[in-house]
């Protein structure tokens, strides 16, 4: 997703705005109201899920809210060591979410 705009809604508020983006898949426009302390976590987070926008625990593509399919483990393992064998590595159970839009876009989110 990309953000284009951020505008005052009529009547304004002190605490929702309107927020203009695009998805960069489908090219798609969208506009929604979205509260303020939200549009700045967006805004002052580290980039990330280039095609997700975040407000209010919303994940939003292709301008609306994407559904929550269920969960999963996922095991992950890695060395515990650089310099140790793969028999010694050490495994970590992560319970996750996973989300769909309805155009198929599909992301697993740690719970």
């Amino acid at each position: 997703m990309a953000l284009h705009s951020i505008t005052a809604l009529h009547p304004p508020s002190d605490d929702w705005v309107e927020v203009g983006y695009a998805c960069t898949a489908c090219n798609a426009h969208y506009l929604h109201q979205a509260d303020v302390v939200a549009v700045a976590a967006v805004l002052n987070r580290a980039p990330c899920l280039e095609d997700v926008l975040v407000f209010g625990g919303h994940y939003i593509h292709c301008g609306q809210p994407m559904q929550t399919l269920g969960s999963q483990i996922r095991r992950l393992s890695a060395a515990a060591y650089t310099d140790s064998q793969p028999e010694d590595a050490v495994d970590v159970n992560l319970d996750t979410r996973v989300l769909r839009c309805a155009c198929g876009f599909q992301i697993e989110l740690p719970e």
